[in-house]
This record gives structure tokens, C-alpha cells and sequence, in this order.
């Protein structure tokens, strides 16, 4: 079933112009305070704001559906692109539900959007051309009072379902599983996502600061990035605490030579690497997966690259390689069943795709982890999860969300 267009395409501004610009400055700071939209890495990538087009969409033909109306629509703009490179004109924000069939995505167009590619920055504009707005560099106040609260299931009933999910690996049923949990922070005064969003992208500079439609996160693996016909992806699985200096590097040789990590990164990258191959005429994934380092975690990480062959678009894309077995499992079915059994929870938009993507079909989509998605009450649903193969300890795997939600948690109380 398709919700409709909130601003359906005969309706919207018809008129694009995208125009370089030396006065974009910090991207977030352009934000405003509610219903910003964000994918930034290192200073450069895309913020918007305004709703030129809206559309929320769930069923078996979701993604199809939605890549269908964003054809409709960007086919009837009228477009000025002095840039023509990836991300000007008009641009699409989506963010797709871990199951699209049953959840609700949700894809903005965004009424202005700010980037920066190379240095190079660009201001495009559906419909009169904006002003852009003063730099607002907020949160030098206090942070907010937080209280925390167990989600959907307190920490040892999480416990017992990993030790559940083992017993079936154990027996055969499947091979890997990844299992979330959700955690609930009230805040007072309410959060500031221009908050949130400025100390994510200081604290974990190399992953991808994102927002969309209250769903914001920082995330270190890219699903699918696609210039013309050139497709890469970033495969995480596997996770390690950091530490303190000596400790720190045995806890990385650690990780890089544990065959329980190694295994189960394998089969994320053997998940992706399937999904791929029938649209692809050349795709190359390292033997060898290395190490990625961020300030809380570290995780094994391999980047596969691949060129097109087939004429599908960037949603179909996405639509085939998930979910990958770094987010649900594998077999996938059998995965993503036991997630419905023993999570007892709604992942909704956590650990689906996030991303952007233009009227060119470039584009660039990760997974939405290291995420929270905020609450009318003015608080936020935090997630974490972690994948559990044979071997997994169900203790040594709830530490694991611990230091997910720390990357989360850092911003919100610092």
C-alpha cells in the first residue's frame, strides 16, 4: 500500500536552479532547527531544508513505486545545473524501512539543497532562488537533563535471546543472525537535532552524518554509492571495543585475527557480492578485510567496487543488496524470521538505507546505525545491534551494543 505524495508532482514548483556558491560555509551550521535534511562526510556532502515533494511508501513494490515517482517528478522540472556533477540539481533524501514491504519509507525533496564536493560548493533551489541563511552554530548552552530507559527488552531478556539465536545456529537452522535492541532517552529541555547532528560529525568525522525525516545517526558503512556506472559499497561486520594505549592495539590484533569476526564478515561480504553480481560486468572485493577505526569502535571493513552492466537505478540497486547479512543474517529469510521472533521490536527505519540520490540516478545510500530516531516528546529511541554466529556469547555481545550506543550517547550528553 503507497501513501500519497504529500505535494504530489503536478502540483509542485517546476522551476530548478542550481548555481555555484563560495558562501555555503560550514554545511550543518545552514540547518534550521526542525526538519533538516543531511548526508555529510568531512565538511563536503549535502544538507536541505523545505519540502517541495513528499512521499511515504510501504508494500512489495515500495522501492519500485518510489523510484517511478521520482522519475514522474524530476521529469517536469525545468532545470539549471551550471555544475552537472553528482548531487546538483534536484535531489531526492530517502530513508527506506528495514523492511519496506511492511514498514513505511519516507522520501523528501528537498524545497533548497546546500553542498560541497571537492571544495567546490553549489546552492540548488526548487523554485525562487533563497538567500542563504546565517551560520547558526548552536549548542555552546548546557546539555539537556537525559533519563534512559530499557526499549522493547531489558538487558537480560536480550541476553537469553542471543543465547536463543546460538542454540539455533547451533542446530543448523542458520548461520548468522543480527539481533538489535532499542534504548529510550526523555531529554529536558528537548533535543536539538543541529545539536545532535554538529558533535556525531566532530566525533566520527569519517562516517556519514545523516538526517532524515527525525531519523539521524552517523554511519560507517555505505550500502551503495553509484556514479554513472561505477557502484562501491563499504561491508562492516565484526566489532571490537578501543582502549587504552598497548591495550588499544591488542584489542586490533584482536579483531583482525578472531575467525568469529572473520566469519561473520565473510558472510556480509559474500551477501553483497550475490546481490551484485547479476548487474554487474566487473566487481572486485579484496580477499582480505582491514581494519576500520573510529573513536569508540573498530570493525573489520572491506570496500567492493564494481562496474554496471544491467540498466537498473539506484533504488532497484539498493532494493536487491538489501538486507545485507551485516544488518539481518543469513539465509536472509530465515534471518530476518528469527529478528521478528526474538527482538520484539520495530526496527522501522533503523538498519535500512539512508541516503540521497539525483536526477541523474547518482546517488549515495548507507545504513542507517549508530542512529536514533527522535520522539514527539521531544526525546529520542536509540538502536544498536550486533551480529551473532556460531560461537557468539551473549555477554560479550550486549557489551557490544554498549559501545554502539556510546557513539550515540556521546552526543547527546556532551
Amino acid at each position: 500500500m503507497t501513501a500519497a505524495a504529500l505535494t504530489s508532482p503536478a502540483a509542485a514548483a517546476r522551476t530548478v536552479s542550481t548555481v555555484r556558491t563560495d558562501a555555503a560555509g560550514e554545511l550543518l551550521d545552514l540547518l534550521p532547527a526542525g526538519g533538516g535534511l543531511s548526508w555529510v562526510r568531512r565538511g563536503e556532502g549535502l544538507v536541505g531544508w523545505g519540502e517541495a515533494a513528499r512521499l511515504e511508501v510501504s508494500g512489495p513494490r515500495a522501492l519500485a513505486e518510489a523510484a517511478d515517482w521520482w522519475e514522474e517528478y524530476s521529469a517536469g522540472l525545468d532545470v539549471g545545473d551550471d555544475l552537472g556533477v553528482p548531487g546538483s540539481g534536484p535531489v531526492l533524501f530517502g530513508s527506506i524501512a528495514f523492511d519496506p514491504v511492511a514498514g513505511t519509507s519516507v522520501f523528501v525533496v528537498p524545497e533548497v539543497v546546500v553542498g560541497r564536493r571537492d571544495g567546490v560548493g553549489w546552492v540548488t533551489a526548487i523554485g525562487t532562488a533563497p538567500e542563504l541563511p546565517a551560520p547558526v552554530r548552536d549548542g555552546d548552552g548546557p546539555a539537556p537533563r537525559l533519563r534512559y530507559a530499557d526499549g522493547a527488552l531489558d538487558p537480560a531478556s536480550w541476553c537469553a535471546a542471543v543465547a536463543t539465536a546460538v542454540e539455533r545456529i547451533a542446530a543448523g537452522d542458520l548461520a548468522k543472525v543480527v539481533l538489535a535492541r532499542d534504548l529510550l532517552v526523555s531529554a529536558e529541555p528537548a533535543l536539538d537535532p543541529r545539536r545532535l547532528l554538529h558533535r556525531l560529525a566532530a566525533r566520527f568525522p569519517g562516517c556519514w552524518t545523516f538526517a532524515v525525516d527525525g531519523l539521524l545517526g552517523a554511519t560507517p558503512e555505505l550500502l551503495l554509492r553509484r556514479s554513472g556506472r561505477q557502484l562501491s559499497s563499504r561491508v562492516l561486520a565484526g566489532t571490537a571495543p578501543r582502549g587504552a594505549g598497548a591495550e588499544d592495539e591488542r584489542l586490533a590484533a584482536a579483531l583482525l585475527g578472531s575467525a568469529k569476526d572473520r566469519a561473520e564478515h565473510a558472510l556480509a561480504v559474500d551477501s553483497l557480492v550475490r546481490a551484485l553480481e547479476p548487474y554487474c560486468a566487473e566487481l572486485t572485493a579484496p580477499a582480505e578485510p582491514e581494519l576500520l577505526t573510529l573513536a569508540n569502535v573498530r570493525h573489520l571493513a572491506t570496500d567492493v567496487v564494481g562496474r554496471q552492466r544491467a540498466s537498473a537505478g539506484l533504488l532497484e540497486l539498493v532494493g536487491a543488496v538489501h538486507p545485507t547479512a551485516a544488518v539481518c543474517g543469513t539465509p536472509t529469510t530465515d534471518a530476518a524470521a528469527l529478528i521478528g521472533e526474538l527482538e520484539a521490536m520495530d526496527r522501522g527505519r533503523y538498519a535500512g538505507p539512508v541516503g540521497w540520490m539525483d536526477a541523474r540516478g547518482d546517488g549515495e545510500f548507507g545504513l542507517a546505525l549508530r542512529c536514533a530516531e527522535l520522539t514527539e516528546d521531544g526525546g529520542a529511541r536509540l538502536f544498536a545491534g550486533c551480529g551473532i554466529v556460531a560461537g557468539s556469547d551473549p555477554a560479550a555481545e550486549l557489551a557490544e551494543t554498549q559501545s554502539k550506543f556510546a557513539a550515540f550517547q556521546a552526543a547527546l550528553e556532551s
